[in-house]
């Protein structure tokens, strides 16, 4: 799938394709949370990180977590205007992209259930909204992002 996406004051805009479109899984990890998640949560997608185009990219940013007092080779894009969270890129899997579902323009599909995932860092003032028939797990779950979209034929 085709996605087209955007920071707030659009300084920058970026396409690429997705192979698993589906924002279904919400992070709530203090990573995901602080840089992303103003709900308590981040959403990110899969994209092919060879199909990235981007428009502005002297305003793109990275930050790059500090994970058990190590620097996180995770690379989190980002616009230095406004802020807006944009993509994660990983050195460890180059040709994988995940954009944030925040970030897209392109209407996304909606899930057939919510996986919600590193519940033990979830701060007590954010409410999962767990419904019947969603996971919560913990930390990571079984499923990788690919393998998920597979299990419910939903790669693109």
């Amino acid at each position: 799938m085709h996605l087209e996406g955007s920071c707030r004051c659009g300084a920058v805009t970026f396409s690429c394709d997705a192979y698993a479109p589906v924002p279904y899984m919400r992070c709530y990890c203090s990573i995901c949370r602080k840089t992303d998640g103003g709900g308590g949560y981040a959403v990110n997608l899969g994209a092919h990180a060879d199909s990235l185009k981007v428009v502005g990219s002297e305003e793109v940013a990275t930050f790059s977590a500090v994970i058990d007092g190590r620097p996180s080779p995770a690379e989190r894009r980002f616009c230095r205007r406004c802020g807006s969270a944009l993509w994660v890129w990983d050195p460890r899997w180059p040709e994988l992209l995940h954009p944030f579902a925040s970030a897209i323009d392109t209407p996304l599909p909606a899930p057939p259930q919510v996986v919600h995932i590193m519940l033990d860092d979830k701060p007590d003032w954010v409410r999962a909204d767990i419904r019947a028939g969603d996971e919560a797990h913990p930390a990571y779950p079984s499923l990788s992002l690919r393998d998920w979209h597979a299990a419910h034929d939903l790669l693109s």
